[in-house]
């Protein structure tokens, strides 16, 4: 029967092929613009359409390229791709390896990239992070499957969602089967965000392969391009693989007009069945719950479908608590949660006495006194004080977010000097930061890790041009009895030597190498030449913390770990975030 059924697919293929070849040539010119510029493939010796193998256990959807128009069909392919490399930059760009995994053990790649991912990483620690797990590599082959290994790259584009560089890492993996993930993370964020035609240029030019709902997405997308012949192809096809959805169905009846009417029901099993629920309905109105998936709340802000808070029964506390947290999420904006607290209303003997009597009230009640008393404050040490009751009864429910730029513009009012002691931490947290300012090298000749060498680790000279700056410098720290060569001269020094700097012997008197002490667990990986576990090691080291305010004993380490593999670029980068002088 298995057998029966796969020759019948196989026909229906083989028909569909001849169709579409056909076909091609009257739909082209309708064809949306090629977002990524992608060269057209080259035809085959045969003049027949190239065809991309996809892997499942059950019949696939994959793409035909029929004269640059893209059509679902259906087949039965695996993909054996036992080289498969996958990433985003070149090993070479950072001094890396093909096989800088190869020689490690899964679990313990597993279970280093678990730690990372439950720590709050600095921006220097992400940027080793996305180094280590975004370089084209092979795939390690012990403990850890195909799709661990490759997963990892896609929930770290994931969380960091950064649109670009997923865009990027897909159009250099185009034929992942492991994509889908991805593509539907992107095209869902782009629906959410209330930008479906993004959505759509994406999926109309990746493999989508066997997965219902980017076919449901697909079909959607060629519906809002009013073409509803190829929607219709697709529809059916994937209807042939034993695709049922009774919702999907009733709405896709309705948008061919199949129908005259749609049921009035709203599903929340995804966004796009959310979409689909609000773009059909005559009169769509959804009040969303605290058990709503916060996808459909971002939804609804960005579509403007949120409930006015002007219209909010001050009764309903569990609807302001609703909103708080959604205040908190980035779905209501703070203004209109402030406004909606000033709707409250209270006497005169709650105000004189909010600190005392908010206890009392109900806790969305509570912290609406307290914001009206402290909008009616003058004194500072009154307004820093109630300030903060507000702070915390929002930390408490760990809904702080929801009370940032109001406290601001509490704060800002306030200068500095006139903030008593007991609240200047508090002061100082919230706040309106700085904007950081990139700061200019400079360079001091009298400090060996601050001089003129550094023209070479930021690539202004090259390893030959620094042999006379050295020289004098040496020649200086020499004469000057007292110079102290510090942990963060050996750092520069040491990196020197190992690109192939040469210390003239009357010189090396004037430091201790060796004096970096890297932890046994390090130096066996680097024995094992285990480049991509050791980048772990060291984002797990750095965390939470930037670069420039880590002990100089851990940098030497680092340091020391990176020269012995001739990791030069991401040392490079560590040594310019650490030894300068900036002004």
């Amino acid at each position: 029967m298995k057998t029966l059924r796969q020759l019948s697919k196989y026909t229906l293929l083989k028909s569909l092929t001849i169709f579409l070849i056909f076909f091609s040539s009257v739909i082209a010119e309708d064809e949306p613009i090629d977002i990524w510029k992608i060269e057209k493939q080259e035809k085959m010796n045969d003049n027949n359409n190239e065809i991309e193998d996809i892997s499942d256990t059950e019949s696939n959807l994959k793409i035909i390229n029929t004269s640059d128009q893209y059509t679902q069909i259906i087949s039965n392919t695996s993909l054996e791709d036992k080289d498969l490399i996958v990433g985003l930059y070149d090993p070479s760009e950072n001094g890396l390896k093909l096989d800088m995994w190869m020689q490690s053990d899964g679990n313990e790649i597993k279970n280093l990239i678990n730690k990372i991912n439950s720590l709050d990483l600095s921006n220097d620690a992400n940027q080793i992070l996305e180094i280590a797990l975004l370089t084209n590599s092979e795939i390690p082959n012990k403990n850890i499957n195909e799709d661990e290994f490759i997963n990892f790259k896609i929930d770290y584009l994931i969380k960091k969602n950064n649109k670009k560089l997923i865009v990027d890492y897909l159009e250099k993996n185009k034929s992942n089967i492991y994509n889908i993930k991805l593509i539907k993370h992107y095209v869902n964020e782009y629906l959410i965000e209330n930008e479906i035609k993004k959505s759509c240029e994406l999926i109309n030019r990746v493999d989508i392969f066997n997965d219902q709902y980017l076919g449901k997405f697909k079909i959607y997308c060629l519906l809002i391009e009013n073409k509803r012949d190829q929607a219709q192809l697709i529809y059916d096809l994937l209807i042939e693989t034993g695709f049922s959805d009774i919702f999907f169905e009733d709405k896709f009846f309705f948008l061919m007009d199949y129908k005259s009417d749609v049921k009035n029901e709203i599903s929340e099993n995804s966004i796009l069945d959310f979409h689909l629920s609000h773009k059909v309905a005559n009169n769509f109105s959804f009040q969303p719950r605290k058990d709503t998936p916060k996808f459909i709340w971002r939804y609804l802000s960005n579509a403007n479908l949120l409930q006015d808070t002007e219209l909010i029964n001050l009764d309903d506390y569990e609807n302001i608590y609703l909103i708080e947290e959604a205040t908190h999420d980035g779905n209501y904006n703070e203004t209109e949660l402030f406004n909606l607290y000033k709707r409250f209303q209270f006497n005169i003997n709650q105000l004189l006495n909010a600190k005392d009597i908010y206890k009392q009230l109900p806790i969305s009640e509570g912290r609406a006194l307290i914001y009206q008393k402290l909008l009616l404050s003058n004194d500072i040490e009154n307004i820093l004080d109630l300030s903060q009751i507000l702070k915390n009864s929002f930390k408490k429910d760990n809904i702080e977010n929801a009370f940032n730029l109001e406290l601001r513009k509490f704060l800002n009012k306030i200068n500095i000097t006139e903030v008593p002691s007991d609240y200047s931490t508090f002061y100082s947290n919230n706040t309106q930061k700085q904007e950081l300012i990139e700061r200019k090298i400079k360079i001091n000749n009298k400090i060996i890790h601050q001089s003129k060498l550094l023209n070479y680790i930021n690539g202004k000279k090259s390893i030959e041009d620094i042999d006379k700056d050295l020289i004098s410098l040496l020649k200086n720290v020499k004469k000057n009895k007292k110079y102290v060569v510090t942990t963060k001269d050996l750092v520069l020094m040491e990196s020197l030597i190992s690109d192939g700097v040469e210390i003239p012997k009357k010189y090396q008197s004037l430091f201790e190498f060796g004096k970096s002490i890297i932890p046994t667990d390090m130096q066996l990986l680097i024995s094992n030449d285990e480049i991509g576990l050791v980048l772990l090691r060291l984002v797990e080291i750095i965390g939470q913390d930037n670069i420039d305010v880590l002990d100089p004993d851990t940098l030497y380490f680092m340091t020391s770990t990176l020269n012995a593999l001739d990791i030069d670029q991401i040392r490079n980068y560590i040594l310019l975030q650490v030894l300068p002088l900036k002004v």
